[in-house]
């Protein structure tokens, strides 16, 4: 009985496919740097969703902070979940 290897061949290259794309990102992938300055404004960051648009720029500043703890069972591990960020969109014109 001969073994059926077009459809291994058609999953090998799809997982091929994406090992390579994985490999290829990964590469590009720079190392980032740790700026104190900017985890100290994002703790201090109040919790919820806030927008801010000054009268003297044209810009629109926005920040969001969530936090939760989830916890297994009612004294189980628990991990908290701190997420926040800032944005700022500016227009000017030409």
């Amino acid at each position: 009985m001969a073994l059926p290897l077009a459809p291994i061949a058609v999953v090998a290259a799809k997982y091929g496919a994406v090992a390579l794309a994985g490999y290829t990102l990964a590469r590009q992938v720079q190392v980032g740097h740790t700026d104190q300055r900017a985890e100290d404004a994002l703790d201090e960051v109040h919790e919820g969703v806030s927008a801010h648009r000054p009268r003297d720029r044209d810009q629109v500043n926005g920040a969001l902070r969530f936090r939760r703890v989830i916890r297994l069972g009612t004294n189980g591990p628990g991990i908290e979940i701190d997420a926040s960020a800032l944005g700022r969109i500016r227009m000017r014109r030409l």
